[in-house]
């Protein structure tokens, strides 16, 4: 039996800039299968060992957690029904849904949960850090009873098991120490049917999903580089979903009778990360030049088209925990003179300054994953140069980009990287502990 399918424009977008979102919706076609075009491809699909926004994606097809969110941001049960929280917030005891079993046939019980957290808390996964400072231990009570130990109550406990390493593995693979990467397997209404990489990743319906059975036979998330092909292919029929639309498309795309663009705002930050230990950018009055050198109004007016505000928080304003700061503003003349104040002098007229008989160079670096990471970074770069440093941008693929900007501060000789960050927590505990805190 078929599904009435809509096509539909998903654009997630924020530079200290938070932006909307964008979701376009298509005349209805009767069909089994939905596709989707992504600009970058999932890196795995272990959610206890990833830290993409695409590899994230796929995982909540494939699997479930305690609890979830909603459209909305709020917190909903999934595995579990319910919970009860112990009067010093340190005891959490959750009632576990029955009848729930894992694609391959092994069923959900308490004792699931605990070898998933068990797991995570061994410190051996990129995203351990997560839990270990929060978690202590997880006990079974009963078969769907399943209890967590805090090391201290923390308000945002239900936030972090919505995130997506609070997806539940299948317990049978853990056991047999499975390539989740690979090879997944959770309760989720999807399995996967077959990963083409550098093309698609395919997943099939799981007919015995506890919720019923899924109304699409196949969601297939393929790779589709260029953010106009994505635009293109949704307008021709070709794909289903395009992610990562450019601004620069919108108005075209709301003006097609066969799209109903809807936006609304998005929890993500997009902003400039300075390498503090480097010798040019531990000097604060340095980073602060490059701060006030910066127009992000006119970013967010020519670039963005609109679809985004400067924030002067890590913070976007839909987070919890939110808290709009001071920043500094735009002046270039400003930040001329903070250089100035640093030592850096033009002493040979050709618009570099230098000290000490180097240059004034730093290295931008952007994964270039859609229109706004090559074309925000490439402003960055011009109004650097305004104000005397030599700004080089370098593009890297995601993989290389990731792996290059988050080697350990002793290994790391990235200065600038244009970087975002979407709490997948929707808390701003999971803003301020993974970028800020020193053992991170």
């Amino acid at each position: 039996m078929g599904v009435s399918v809509k096509r539909s424009l998903i654009l997630v977008l924020t530079v200290l800039l938070v932006v909307f979102c964008f979701a376009g919706i298509a005349a209805a076609s009767s069909k089994d299968t939905l596709l989707i075009g992504k600009g970058t491809e999932a890196l795995g699909m272990d959610p206890q060992d990833l830290t993409d926004t695409p590899s994230e994606e796929v995982c909540h097809s494939i699997y479930e957690g305690l609890v979830s969110f909603d459209e909305e941001m709020k917190i909903q049960p999934r595995l579990a029904t319910s919970w009860d929280i112990s009067e010093d917030g340190k005891t959490w005891t959750f009632h576990l849904r029955e009848g729930v079993t894992f694609h391959s046939g092994t069923p959900f019980n308490a004792e699931a949960v605990k070898k998933n957290f068990d797991r995570i808390l061994s410190g051996k996964y990129k995203r351990s850090s997560l839990y270990a400072p929060i978690v202590d231990s997880v006990e079974v009570k009963d078969e769907y009873t399943v209890v967590f130990n805090l090391k201290t109550s923390f308000g945002a406990f239900l936030n972090i098991l919505s995130h997506t390493a609070g997806l539940i593995l299948d317990p049978k693979g853990v056991d047999e120490n499975r390539d989740f990467v690979r090879n997944p397997s959770g309760t989720g209404a999807f399995m996967l049917d077959e990963w083409l990489q550098g093309d698609y990743i395919a997943l099939k319906a799981y007919d015995k999903y506890w919720g019923g059975k899924p109304k699409l036979k196949k969601v297939i998330f393929k790779t589709i580089p260029e953010d106009s092909a994505r635009a293109m292919m949704m307008e021709t029929g070709e794909i289903d979903v395009a992610e990562q639309v450019p601004p620069q498309d919108v108005a075209r795309l709301k003006e097609s009778k066969k799209i109903d663009m809807r936006i609304g705002p998005s929890v993500m930050v997009q902003f400039l990360a300075l390498n503090c230990q480097d010798e040019i950018l531990k000097d604060v009055k340095v980073r602060q030049a490059i701060f006030m050198a910066i127009d992000r109004e006119a970013i967010c007016k020519n670039i963005m088209m609109g679809f985004a505000t400067p924030v002067n928080s890590m913070v976007a304003p839909l987070v919890n925990g939110y808290s709009e700061v001071e920043g500094l503003p735009y002046n270039p003349e400003k930040a001329k003179a903070l250089l100035a104040e640093a030592g850096w002098k033009d002493s040979n007229g050709d618009g570099i300054l230098e000290k000490d008989g180097k240059t004034l160079h730093v290295k931008l670096l952007t994964h270039g994953r859609n229109t706004p990471a090559l074309k925000i970074p490439e402003a960055v770069q011009a109004y650097l140069s305004k104000i005397g440093m030599d700004a080089k941008m370098a593009v890297m693929d995601w993989g290389t980009f990731l792996a290059e900007t988050r080697k350990p501060v002793e290994e790391n000789t990235s200065q600038v990287i244009y970087y975002g960050w979407s709490p997948s927590t929707g808390d701003a505990d999971w803003v301020y502990r993974p970028l800020t805190l020193s053992d991170q």
